[in-house]
């Protein structure tokens, strides 16, 4: 007796899925193609040289906004500590700039330094810094070894929700406190300022202010191309399962505390090269713009425009960047109360943000069907 084996059923479509439209497959890079003409193209020629590097500097902001976008928005990840990452690449890329400064004047010593009397010697960690390599280098991987290293134990202990939220608070606190404690060191409250070259370049130029700004948005583009490349990857999917089913994807065989790593340590990456890119395009890096409240302030961007949105994350850190540069000038002292609540009406009351808006008008404006049962009919007498 001969058995055979069954041959595999073809796949038939579903007729009741239509085929992707042209204009489905093409939305993302026509977005992505649009992005570019106007950042690339129609801003340089629209903007004044002081509305352009005003942009480069809300384009940093921008690119830690994709982080947040994955690591909060696929990753459930309440990164409140951005800051700490920023500031770290932004630091490094300071470091060498003063350094560079001080060589193009036969100096040894940052002016700073020499302000402070700290002797004649450069601290040994400073050293390093002197290598454009090395400096370029520190500020992508030295956020994501510090990223790397707190998320293992944060993760591996299962911390998650609102005490992940308080404790990488406390990081960008503790950074911001110890800047201010070195001040021979680190310029202390002041930061690391006056810096006038980027490799070479005097950024008192124009034309190199304006070069630095096409670096900054080319920049933007392949990290958010990158990351939309995560998000539709197999990684991505699991992250989004981890984020909504933790203990179920454990139970599957996947280890869910090496894929939050992932996010944060990638995250991480992101915020401090955007660190790295503010230093130039703005010429200071200090305290201030890396504690606690910078910190929320990049998690009040994405939630405007939508974390779980790669474009709505990065149109809403813009409009917050802006409204802070307009609004803080005139309402000093309301700005921060006004911030916090974006913040609590993002996520209360529209979690999507500005970009799930249109979603949520259509699905109110779409008639609900319901389905009326019919009374049961009693026989006859």
């Amino acid at each position: 007796m001969t058995t055979t084996t069954p041959l595999p059923e073809k796949t038939v479509p579903d007729p009741a899925e239509p085929p992707p439209s042209l204009l489905d497959r093409f939305r993302v890079p026509g977005a992505f193609l649009l992005g570019a003409v106007l950042l690339l193209g129609v801003a340089p020629l629209a903007l004044s040289d002081f509305r352009l590097n005003l942009l480069a500097k809300y384009l940093c902001y921008a690119i830690v906004a994709v982080g947040v976008s994955l690591a909060w928005g696929r990753g459930g990840l309440l990164v409140l500590g951005q800051g700490v990452f920023f500031g770290l690449g932004g630091y490094a890329m300071a470091m060498h700039l003063k350094l560079a400064d001080a060589a193009d004047t036969g100096q040894t010593l940052p002016d700073f330094m020499q302000l402070y009397g700290t002797g004649d010697t450069l601290p040994w960690w400073w050293q390093p810094f002197a290598n454009p390599l090395f400096a370029l280098a520190m500020t992508v991987l030295l956020p994501m070894a510090v990223a790397a290293l707190v998320g293992f134990f944060v993760f591996r202990r299962r911390v998650k929700g609102a005490y992940f939220a308080i404790l990488s608070q406390a990081l960008a606190a503790a950074l911001a406190i110890w800047l201010v404690g070195q001040q021979a060191t680190t310029g202390g409250t002041n930061g690391l300022t006056d810096i006038q070259g980027f490799f070479g370049y005097d950024l008192n130029d124009p034309v190199n202010q304006k070069m630095v700004y096409f670096i900054i948005a080319a920049v933007l583009l392949l990290l958010m191309a990158l990351a939309r490349q995560l998000f539709v990857s197999r990684y991505g999917e699991l992250l989004v399962a981890v984020r909504d089913s933790e203990e179920r994807v454990r139970f599957l065989g996947y280890d869910p505390a090496g894929v939050k790593l992932v996010a944060y340590v990638v995250a991480a990456g992101m915020a401090g090269l955007a660190g790295a890119l503010f230093v130039p395009a703005v010429g200071i890096i200090s305290p201030a713009l890396i504690g606690i409240v910078p910190s929320i302030g990049f998690v009040i961007g994405a939630a405007v425009g939508g974390r779980a949105s790669l474009v709505g994350a990065v149109l809403g850190a813009l409009a917050v960047a802006w409204a802070q540069s307009t609004l803080s000038d005139a309402f000093p002292a309301a700005w921060t109360y006004l911030q916090g609540l974006l913040f609590v009406l993002a996520v209360g009351f529209l979690p999507g943000g500005l970009a799930s808006l249109a979603v949520v008008v259509r699905r109110r404006r779409t008639p609900r069907t319901t389905t009326t049962t019919a009374a049961p009919t009693g026989g006859t007498a």
